[in-house]
């Protein structure tokens, strides 16, 4: 026994250094590393693992004419880290193989049997252990366990003359049991440090990504000539690409880098594979100079990534990115070009809404818009950012808010609004702050129906906003803000907003009924003093036992 037990160490020796060599290889972590798995991509799997079957049969041990050896270990850890369809198949490649080379053996039916149905074990275990932080190797370890004890038993029951059967059982039990068992556990582990490197590059991809979003901010909300020229360069400098261009749907915007000789700016685009991002809206990944197509003879740029650019669900551009290298394109670099893509989609529409200074009207209403401060475009950028690769939906969902805020504040004039269009700005405002903090924030409505109502723009918002970042957030706390607005006759309507911060202390109340605010921190006074001067009446500010109170009436003005 002693000889078998290291004759099969040696032989699991073997697979696990040809899977660390197989694991290393671009090719398999390219597929390995990829959010979800393809058709083609769950063949080429169930072949390499399938593959470590064959292999550990190749290499077992002859024993009273059956094969002692690490068939299984392939098959169980292909289905527990890539699923059912990669643990069945390989399971049955390696398990007709097994039956094949031994026909009439007398373990050749048990063995095969085994083996297949380990390929449905493993499939079951990656359901039960789909958390991809989770540490499979101990379910690769108990599967391992018990398929060989299965095997045993199918032996014993199957293979003729039973003393034979008997005696293989004896010999081979415990050295495969363990063997294997330890085998697929290495190999798990191996494979599984793969899955740790796309997280580390996922982390280093929106580094880069918030880095880009932060550096392009002013070129995209201050729009000049060579604006997206400096974009470019900025893309180009943060990823190390040999190129980078920015379409429209015809021409080209800017292109910075190799072959800036030929993709001229103001130029008509010129391959078909733009065209085809544009019509389709797809990515398209091109790894050879005949894919790129370029007309100009000469051109260095060997590889590329084509992404679309969109406003809303219509296409209005692409971002290509270059290499001067063939096959330089990795799952990393597409990924890491699609969620570029997407944030110059996010800042392109943010630019449509124009300077907030060029529209404001009243010097009231540009004093409340200049309170919107340049980190809050920041933060629910980066906040977005951070939704692009774990729920695309919702990241959708917050550049509507976002737009919504903005162009909320750049169309309010000194005219009155219905009080729905107003709290549609406020809602945008706080599912934002929400998506950055998370259950740190709670809001509560309670508003009445059927307000035909019009109120001053920009009257709520301000002490929401109040609420939020000077009474619940301060100091890393949770609460709840309330906001209540209720009908009192038909002539005027109470507004209250409640928080269950700190409270604001008595000297801010005064400094705001005084109008001696800093002027950095003029929202609530500006609102104050623009209901006095409406109403006659200003806020009445209440410190809480916890929190503070802000209410006022407002007259209903009606149609």
């Amino acid at each position: 026994m002693i000889e078998l037990i290291k004759s099969l160490f040696n032989n699991m020796g073997y697979i696990i250094l040809i899977g660390f060599v197989v694991t290393r290889t671009n090719s398999f972590k390219n597929i390995i590393q990829k959010d979800k798995f393809q058709k083609k991509d769950l063949i080429i799997l169930s072949c390499i693992f399938g593959a470590f079957g064959i292999l550990g049969t190749y290499i077992g041990t002859d024993i009273n004419g059956a094969i002692a050896n690490t068939r299984i270990i392939g098959v169980m850890a292909g289905g527990i880290l890539c699923g059912p369809f990669v643990g069945i198949m390989s399971g049955f490649i390696a398990g007709i193989h097994r039956y094949i080379i031994d026909f009439g053996g007398i373990t050749a039916f048990p063995c095969a049997v085994t083996t297949i149905t380990t390929g449905f074990l493993s499939g079951v275990l990656y359901k039960k252990c789909k958390n991809k932080n989770e540490d499979k190797s101990s379910y690769g370890f108990i599967g391992g366990i018990l398929m060989e004890s299965m095997e045993m038993i199918l032996i014993l029951l199957l293979s003729k003359p039973f003393n034979v059967a008997l005696d293989i059982v004896q010999h081979i039990y415990i050295p495969m049991g363990f063997t294997n068992a330890i085998g697929i556990s290495i190999l798990i582990l191996l494979i599984q440090s793969i899955f740790e490197e796309k997280e580390e590059i996922a982390a280093k991809q929106a580094k880069i990504a918030l880095e880009v979003a932060n550096k392009t901010l002013p070129y995209f909300r201050e729009f000049e000539g060579n604006s997206f020229d400096k974009i470019c360069e900025i893309i180009k400098d943060s990823i190390d690409a040999d190129a980078v261009s920015i379409t429209d749907k015809k021409y080209v915007l800017a292109h910075i880098g190799i072959g800036s000789d030929h993709h001229i700016k103001g130029q008509e685009i010129q391959t078909e594979a733009t065209g085809k991002v544009i019509k389709t809206g797809e990515i398209l990944a091109l790894t050879k100079p005949e894919q790129i197509n370029c007309p100009h003879k000469h051109c260095q740029l060997k590889s590329a990534i084509i992404a679309p650019l969109k406003d809303g669900d219509e296409i209005v551009g692409t971002l290509k990115i270059y290499y001067s290298k063939e096959d330089a394109i990795s799952f990393r670099n597409k990924n890491l070009a699609i969620g570029l893509s997407q944030i110059i989609s996010t800042q392109l529409e943010i630019s449509k809404l124009g300077k907030l200074k060029e529209m404001a009207t009243k010097a009231e209403i540009k004093a409340l818009q200049a309170q919107i401060n340049p980190h809050f475009l920041f933060n629910a950028l980066n906040t977005i950012i951070s939704f692009v690769r774990i729920d695309p939906g919702k990241a959708r969902e917050l550049i509507i808010n976002l737009s919504t805020f903005l162009r909320y504040n750049l169309e309010a004039g000194d005219n009155f609004v219905d009080i729905y269009k107003e709290l549609e700005q406020v809602k945008a405002y706080v599912e934002i702050e929400k998506a950055r903090f998370g259950d740190k924030l709670n809001v509560i409505y309670n508003i009445d129906e059927d307000l035909d109502v019009k109120i001053p723009s920009l009257i709520i918002q301000p002490l929401v906003e109040n609420s939020i970042k000077h009474g619940i957030l301060v100091d890393s706390n949770r609460g709840t803000v309330k906001i209540y607005i209720k009908k009192i006759n038909d002539n005027s309507v109470s507004i209250i907003i409640e928080d269950d911060g700190i409270g604001i202390p008595e000297e801010v109340i005064n400094k705001v009924y005084e109008n001696k605010m800093q002027e950095n921190k003029i929202g609530i006074c500006n609102v104050n003093n623009r209901l006095k001067y409406i109403y006659g009446k200003g806020l009445k500010i209440e410190r809480l036992n916890r929190g503070t109170r802000v209410s006022f009436i407002v007259q209903a003005k009606k149609g």
